[in-house]
């Protein structure tokens, strides 16, 4: 089971973000939201915000669902940091001229799983399992239809 939060419109660059976002890919939430306290980056609260949100939407899930989740066995399976609109500012030049600038806006999206006793990560099995895609058929080789149109060609001589 995944549980996700979202955070839109922050005023932060997705490249500054990015570098929070990768620090705590991958981690328990316990160990994720420790790293987040001790990062010296001013992205790193309102991340910090977004973690709480998603743990805070397992619990909720999780009570009114009845689904069984361990909080202790939650990991960020995807932490991504997304361009937003950007602002278009003008700053004052030499000689009367403008300099343009932007200033960027990040969409910040955090995905929590469940990982298993011995460290795999739980999948949903029974009704709500969604089946395996099936791989798209292959047509034929190039060379089988050149060789078709040879013998078409040969027989229209």
């Amino acid at each position: 089971m995944e549980f996700r939060a979202e955070m839109r419109y922050l005023r932060v660059s997705p490249q500054k973000a990015r570098l929070v976002l990768d620090l705590i890919k991958g981690r328990r939430v316990e160990d994720a939201r420790n790293t987040l306290m001790f990062t010296k980056k001013r992205v790193a609260a309102p991340v910090g915000k977004l973690l709480q949100s998603a743990l805070d939407n397992a619990n909720f899930l999780a009570s009114e669902k009845g689904i069984d989740v361990d909080i202790d066995n939650l990991y960020v399976k995807r932490a991504v940091a997304n361009d937003g609109p950007r602002m278009k500012r003008i700053r004052p030049a030499p000689q009367g001229r403008a300099y343009r600038y932007q200033r960027r806006i990040a969409h910040i999206e955090l995905v929590l799983a469940e990982r298993g006793k011995n460290g795999e990560v739980a999948t949903v099995v029974g009704e709500n399992a969604a089946p395996a895609p099936a791989k798209a058929r292959r047509r034929a080789p190039v060379a089988k239809k050149a060789a078709a149109k040879g013998k078409k060609k040969a027989a229209a001589k």
